[in-house]
């Protein structure tokens, strides 16, 4: 490599200090993480992926990690640009990169796999986030995309956490409550999610899903079939609509947040799989077209 590349500290990680770096691995891998939540969530599936070799950058997308008011400043394009900003970094530093994200940082690795075709190795989609239609959610969620296109529509809408809060290990649950209702926002994210942020989301959704077809980049798509917040149907659909081959694995024992719940460890095991075998395959055979998997601890 050569001396003029960036080291790991001069790499964008977004503002304030929640972004991080694991590892020391000449494979990188980049974790984005969800809407309204925190590098934290990725902490751990960072923690397995550098034990295993690789290094794993997690940056801070805009408007995350303050207050309401910080996030509603910010909309989708300026959270793909946190991301794009660390990508291209990452990418003057490594040969290999692959990219992963928890629910909207699902989508957001799709939209960065289109912007960015053939320089990513591969997709990890944890709890892809196409639509809210877990079973914890308003049954007349699906009304919300039809509201926001009244005018003013948009500022009706108001979100709240509500329990179980992506997560079914009580314990964790607990810690993660009291942190978001002191307004430790850079720890466990916000509680409260307004319409301009959802309004938001629905736009990545759109974009995406158009282009989901010409994403010919390999993805893992790991989901839980108990998801409180969206429902496999979004797993489903990234596996019929992506362009690429997909490793699809459904967990249970788990809610919404994966990458920290009870199956968080599994979820480590299939990412570092998926990363090795990426190398397997492309030494003999291209992946097969789709696999389904059930884990069933």
């Amino acid at each position: 490599m050569s001396d003029s590349f960036p080291r790991a500290d001069e790499i964008d990680l977004g503002e304030g200090n929640a972004g991080f770096v694991l590892g020391t691995g000449e494979v990188a891998v980049v974790l984005i993480h969800g809407l309204t939540g925190t590098p934290t969530e990725l902490r751990r599936v960072a923690m397995g992926l550098a034990k295993a070799g690789h290094t794993v950058y997690v940056p801070t997308l805009a408007g995350h990690c303050g207050g309401n008011a910080d996030l509603q400043a910010t909309g989708w394009r300026d959270w793909y640009e946190s991301v794009r900003n660390t990508f291209v970094g990452v990418r003057r530093k490594h040969e290999r990169v692959f990219v992963g994200g928890l629910s909207m940082g699902a989508v957001m690795s799709m939209y960065l796999a289109a912007e960015h075709p053939g320089q990513i190795e591969g997709l990890m989609l944890y709890s892809t986030t196409l639509r809210y239609d877990g079973w914890s959610i308003n049954k007349l969620a699906f009304l919300t995309p039809l509201l926001m296109k009244i005018p003013f529509g948009v500022n009706l809408c108001s979100f709240e956490e509500k329990p179980p809060y992506g997560i079914k290990n009580e314990r964790l649950r607990a810690i993660v409550e009291r942190q978001m209702k002191e307004g430790e926002s850079s720890q466990a994210g916000l509680l409260t999610m307004e319409g301009v942020t959802v309004r938001e989301l629905h736009r990545l959704n759109a974009v995406v899903k158009k282009r989901m077809p010409s994403i010919t980049t390999p993805a893992l798509v790991v989901h839980s079939i108990e998801d409180d917040i969206t429902s496999r149907w979004n797993a489903d659909y990234v596996e019929r609509k992506l362009g690429g081959p997909v490793v699809k694995v459904l967990l249970d024992d788990c809610y919404h947040m994966i990458t920290v719940d009870l199956q968080y460890r599994r979820v480590i095991e299939l990412s570092v799989d998926f990363i090795d075998q990426r190398f397997m395959q492309q030494r003999s055979a291209p992946l097969p077209l789709c696999e389904e998997y059930r884990q069933l601890a």
